[in-house]
């Protein structure tokens, strides 16, 4: 199906009155910047994944759902002024920016490269020649660095803009994987469960979503949860070069390389666990022992890995590394494959609870054995994240786990419905009345949410 074109009533249902005041703050902000009016809006929800943390780039499916933060741009073409003239309607934060079509360098991580990201994968998927010139402001309430993808809803947004301008139509599943590969032109390896989530939600489901090919199911959460997000209010830069974030990617790929070797495969094409597991046809639990028996504990050094797969470091740093981690010295495998194979086994136990009577306890206890996955095996977590979500847990929280790239950023927690209101007072007190400064953020920080729509071209 291709992008749809919402009304803001079926874009935001009983938020529209006021995002109507929304949009009509971001048209007279734009006329007045650019001296004429808008010629359409995009919007590219943020999402929250409910669970499967770290494992869409090791081949393996989530289940996420999109959320009402959103980035919104008004766009207006340009076809005489081959020219891209980026603003924020948040201008003291977010600096303006100007390129020629034709001189397009995606360097840095400031908020417009990551526009570019979204603008150059779809002038490389259209072989567009010449595209257009335009004119954007982008207004976008999703937190930054919270891990609730504000970079992707932002790289969705650009990327659909870019094709509405340039009268491209693209398919949602073929729009979502070029986001998920242009994103990368950041230094951001990702796996695609951001682009999908973003293209493909659904209101009242989350949705699970598979890989190679892409595949979304929507999947009926119980109807006595809520899902409340609080923000940590500590960040980070998951495109950083040699970021944790992609050290991750390199872990999971040594595992699988270490594994299809020793069972005489040819390794060197395996880059995600997932393969592997296919590969052998093995279960979950059958891929846990494997670990156990054939990776070491501990770390490996490059040495290692070089004497373990019996190659130089030049090929290592060809068939494993990337640019980004090139300089790491030392890898866990060990642990980092234990939580992708219990984490991807999670995913499963979830989605199939859809329809039992006890689903809204047993979706809790997976949730909180992701979160205990994540921050010992996967050390992902923070100090402040397993504060939050022992917290939330202890304010009666069926089930509490960060969200999103880790080390700071967001938690999601499954609240019984009639039990919000009492959860996030608690939450308030113990976490965030206990420093000024986060008191300071708490209206965007703590929410309730129910799955929302997907990203849209919306009419005003």
């Amino acid at each position: 199906m291709p992008i749809p074109e919402f009304s803001l009533r079926e874009a935001y249902g009983d938020a529209s009155e006021k995002q109507t005041e929304r949009y009509a703050a971001l048209k007279e902000a734009f006329t007045q910047k650019f001296g004429r009016a808008p010629d359409f809006f995009s919007r590219a929800p943020g999402r929250v994944n409910i669970i499967g943390e770290h494992i869409d780039y090791h081949g393996y499916g989530v289940l996420p759902m999109s959320i009402s933060p959103d980035i919104v741009c008004a766009i207006a073409v340009n076809h005489d002024k081959p020219v891209l003239r980026l603003s924020n309607i948040q201008d003291a934060d977010y600096k303006d920016f100007t390129t020629a079509v034709d001189g397009v360098v995606i360097e840095g991580v400031d908020w417009h490269n990551y526009f570019l990201c979204g603008w150059k994968g779809i002038v490389e998927h259209c072989q567009l020649s010449t595209p257009c010139g335009m004119d954007v402001m982008l207004d976008g309430c999703v937190p930054r660095s919270s891990g609730l993808s504000s970079s992707s809803a932002l790289v969705c947004c650009a990327a659909m803009s870019t094709a509405r301008a340039n009268c491209q139509q693209i398919e949602q599943v073929v729009i979502a994987d070029v986001c998920a590969k242009c994103e990368r032109y950041i230094g951001t390896m990702g796996g695609g469960m951001d682009q999908s989530i973003c293209f493909l939600a659904e209101v009242g489901k989350a949705k699970l979503i598979e890989f190679n090919p892409l595949k979304a199911t929507a999947i009926t959460l119980p109807d006595s949860v809520s899902f409340v997000i609080s923000n940590s209010l500590t960040e980070i830069n998951k495109a950083a070069p040699s970021s944790q974030f992609n050290v991750r990617v390199v872990e999971g790929r040594a595992a699988s390389q270490i594994l299809a070797k020793n069972h005489g495969l040819e390794w060197r094409s395996f880059k995600k666990l997932k393969q592997v597991q296919d590969a052998l046809g093995k279960s979950f639990d059958e891929m846990l022992e494997l670990v156990k028996a054939e990776i070491q504990p501990g770390l490996y050094t490059r040495q290692q890995l070089q004497e373990k797969l019996e190659v130089s470091e030049e090929e290592l740093l060809s068939v494993m590394l990337s640019p980004q981690t090139e300089t790491v010295k030392s890898f866990n495998v060990y642990n980092r494959a234990l939580h992708v194979f219990s984490e991807a086994q999670r995913v499963v136990k979830a989605a199939e609870l859809q329809g039992n009577p006890d689903a809204a306890q047993a979706f809790g206890q997976l949730m909180t054995s992701s979160h205990q996955s994540c921050s010992e095996l996967y050390k992902c977590s923070s100090v402040e994240l397993d504060e939050l979500t022992a917290i939330c847990r202890n304010a009666g929280a069926l089930g509490s786990r960060l969200t999103g790239a880790g080390w700071g950023g967001c938690a999601v927690s499954a609240v019984p419905s009639d039990k919000v209101d009492s959860f996030m007072a608690q939450v308030k007190q113990n976490y965030y009345a206990k420093l000024p400064e986060r008191m300071a953020r708490i209206d965007t920080a703590l929410f309730a949410t129910r799955p929302g729509s997907g990203a849209a071209y919306i009419t005003v």
